[in-house]
């Protein structure tokens, strides 16, 4: 179901649960307090503040916030790429089985999930490897410069202001395209029950484009974005002794 649910009081309240974005939020304070005593357990030495006046700290964090709006473009258009293969195999149906429209013939309803599905798995494979790899390329270019400079430990360095800038990134989108997403698909229910003219009307023409926005904003990027955000502290838990040189 939609993790972004709006309700209506009378005409123009709406209210919308954040529920999942709020445990993905508490989750990923945990899991940078982990990599915190991680990395202090891995280098021997106390690992608490991190200095984002330090140029490949702080491009490191802007990386962070570009990796999320960069995610987030990719799902949505996974959804845009999907949707055109749906349309076009409904149009195809429509062509040559026009008996279809009459209620005679029985669309070949199983075409249309395969190509939803296959698109699913297939289009996020991109944005799932972006979200993977970028973490671990950071922390080893950390390392690598970090061992010509006498730092050892500005691997974790960079990633504790990759982690802490998207992860703010990421919460702020999350509630942006769960809200917006969910606002967008009411305000095309609330024309359709009757106000603005109803459907058919210019208003639902233009709540019908918004909605088309809404629908992968509070369906897709918004809930995936939950998970990204967790994703990063996991990969670079996981991965954490990559990222520290062995002198330390």
């Amino acid at each position: 179901g939609n993790l972004a649910r709006g309700t209506h009081w009378g005409n123009d309240h709406l209210f919308v649960l954040e529920d999942p974005i709020g445990s993905a939020s508490l989750a990923c304070f945990l899991l940078f307090g982990a990599f915190m005593d991680e990395f202090s357990e891995f280098a021997h030495t106390k690992f608490r503040t991190v200095d984002i006046a330090v140029p490949e700290i702080l491009l490191a964090g802007l990386i962070g916030v570009m990796i999320i709006f960069l995610f987030s473009g990719m799902a949505i258009s996974a959804v845009g790429n999907a949707a055109e293969q749906v349309v076009a195999e409904v149009r195809r149906q429509f062509r040559e089985h026009p008996a279809i429209m009459d209620g005679v013939e029985r669309p070949d309803y199983g075409t249309c999930i395969r190509i939803v599905t296959r698109a699913a798995l297939r289009e996020m494979v991109r944005p799932g490897l972006l979200v993977v790899i970028v973490p671990i390329a950071i922390g080893l270019t950390g390392r690598v410069i970090g061992s010509f400079s006498d730092r050892p430990l500005l691997g974790a360095e960079m990633l504790a202001g990759y982690l802490m800038f998207s992860t703010v990134t990421g919460i702020l989108m999350a509630l942006f395209m769960d809200n917006v997403g969910g606002a967008w698909d009411n305000a095309k229910k609330l024309v359709e029950t009757g106000l603005h003219g109803g459907k058919g009307s210019e208003a639902h023409k233009a709540a019908v484009t918004g909605d088309t926005v809404g629908d992968p904003f509070k369906d897709t990027a918004g809930p995936s974005l939950h998970v990204v955000i967790k994703l990063l502290s996991t990969t670079v838990l996981v991965m954490g002794p990559l990222f520290l040189n062995r002198t330390v």
